[in-house]
């Protein structure tokens, strides 16, 4: 509609409710206002301001609706409505699936057929499904697409180990018994994932609602790659999917070309901290007690450090390939999850019995290093507690190496408040002088949900400031020891031998 003119008549627009109207005023210092069916200004469209004033409104129940033009009186102009829209037909546009096979199986179930060559295909070539051409939008030179699939839930189904960080929603495909979520990703990305299809819905808490996907998590059964070898039933374990330019990892079996170390397991109790733990202790090939040059790593979560890291056999290589000198690693357990939870974070009590017990426990076997040969190490919680322990004890450990430590962490844990005492630990790095440590410290770009990309990237930044000598990687992927094992090398290299190339630095 276009009304124009000099005259100042009302002008009655129909309208049912839910209508979107948009359109614009022309002429100078004009006003416009919407009127009810009883006469009573509902809105002022245009105030007057500028000689062309576009606007916009959704239509109630008070009609019917009129248009009252105002302002000068010798001022012509000219009113369009240029569009009406109904409820019934404000439909979001259909974005276009990002896969080419996807959207060729939308075309084909849009003409009647089914779903059973697309599934054939899938189960002949294993899942994902990663694709680099015809994708839309199209991908960068060093970007691909993986798509995760499912076949046949009935209500819903959730992608642990997304890229995203989080438990993702797949989508269904129309009606079909097709259940699916895509992800662009570096060329370079290995991921460690596990699907959970029609989690249950629970009248409880967020967090217990959350934790409902442990209920029917499992390995993808379209996936041949998955950890460990031999599980023992679908929901043991996770599924794995390397891109076409991860890069191979260090080997993770003895090579039969190289000496193997020796691994110890100890029992020691703790008068400080009331508890007895496991202490494993990895010594490499040609490691002799109290030779020049000899190197030390401390390494929290012991057990998993050893069994799904492979740290003994990681370290062993290493030093058969000579790029870094012999080492002991000192393998720390946990006595339980809750003393782990109350241990790791920034606790001085733990702080004292490695200080105060450990080392020099260490020390009586004769596993002697100098702090510069010294390494404190771990991950999550154990990242947060390595560079604790540098912070605490600068005197015995001249390198921390931190994957994917929790920096978001303040008193209180989960339960803080992150909105105003977050990042406890590099608040301390920042009042306090600088100490002679060295930093290597990693985080996945699938981290950011959590926080410890961000946090992680804001320790870097103001140890930097302070003087520290800080190296940063982060890599591809996510939290998990499945990852942390993968860059593991990186970051002892990067302490004890020829520094390594990092990336997003």
């Amino acid at each position: 509609m276009i009304q124009s003119g000099a005259q100042r008549q009302p002008i009655e627009i129909l309208l049912s409710p839910g209508d979107f109207v948009r359109g614009s005023l022309e002429g100078e210092k004009l006003t416009l206002w919407l009127v009810n069916g009883s006469g009573a200004p509902v809105r002022r469209l245009a105030a007057g301001v500028g000689s062309q004033q576009p606007f916009m409104f959704v239509a109630g129940d008070e009609g019917p609706y009129r248009l009252e033009v105002g302002g000068s009186a010798s001022t012509g102009y000219t009113l369009r409505t240029e569009a009406v829209v109904s409820l019934a037909n404000q439909v979001a546009p259909e974005t276009p699936l990002a896969s080419p096979l996807l959207r060729r199986l939308q075309q084909t179930l849009a003409d009647g057929g089914d779903t059973a060559a697309f599934w054939q295909r899938m189960q002949q070539q294993g899942t994902p499904l990663v694709e680099m051409e015809d994708v839309l939008p199209a991908l960068g030179d060093h970007e691909a697409l993986v798509t995760f699939l499912w076949r046949g839930a009935k209500r819903n189904v959730r992608l642990f180990g997304a890229p995203s960080g989080d438990h993702d929603e797949l989508h269904r495909l129309g009606e079909s018994d097709v259940w699916y979520r895509s992800y662009r990703v570096p060329k370079s990305a290995r991921i460690a994932y596990r699907v959970a299809p029609d989690v249950p819905h629970l009248n409880t808490t967020a967090r217990q609602q959350r934790r409902a996907i442990l209920a029917t998590l499992q390995r993808d059964p379209l996936n041949p790659h998955y950890e460990p070898t031999a599980p023992v039933d679908a929901y043991e374990g996770f599924s794995v999917v390397a891109l076409p330019e991860a890069d191979a990892p260090l080997g993770l079996q003895p090579n039969p070309k190289h000496p193997s170390g020796v691994v110890e397991t100890f029992s020691l109790t703790s008068e400080i901290l009331g508890n007895t733990r496991d202490i494993h202790i990895a010594r490499s090939p040609g490691y002799v007690p109290g030779a020049e040059g000899n190197a030390l790593a401390v390494i929290f979560d012991g057990e998993r450090y050893l069994d799904e890291v492979k740290v003994a056999t990681i370290l062993d290589h290493l030093v058969a390939e000579k790029k870094i000198p012999p080492i002991a690693a000192v393998l720390v357990g946990n006595p339980s999850p809750s003393s782990r939870s109350a241990e790791l974070p920034c606790n001085e009590h733990f702080a004292a019995f490695i200080a105060d017990e450990l080392m020099p426990w260490i020390r009586r076997r004769g596993l002697n290093t100098r702090r510069e040969r010294t390494i404190v190490a771990g991950a999550s919680y154990g990242g947060l507690a390595a560079a604790f322990l540098g912070f605490k004890h600068p005197e015995i450990f001249g390198n921390v190496f931190s994957q994917s430590g929790s920096f978001w962490w303040s008193p209180g844990g989960f339960q803080a408040d992150r909105t105003e005492e977050t990042q406890w630990l590099t608040r301390q790095f920042v009042a306090a002088p600088p100490q002679p440590v060295r930093y290597y410290l990693q985080a996945g770009t699938f981290e950011q949900p959590s926080e410890i990309l961000q946090t992680t990237r804001h320790l870097r930044d103001c140890l930097r400031a302070k003087g520290y000598a800080v190296e940063y990687q982060e890599f591809v992927g996510g939290h998990g020891y499945f990852y942390w094992r993968h860059r593991f090398a990186d970051g002892i290299v990067g302490l004890l031998g020829e520094p390594t190339k990092t990336t997003s630095d």
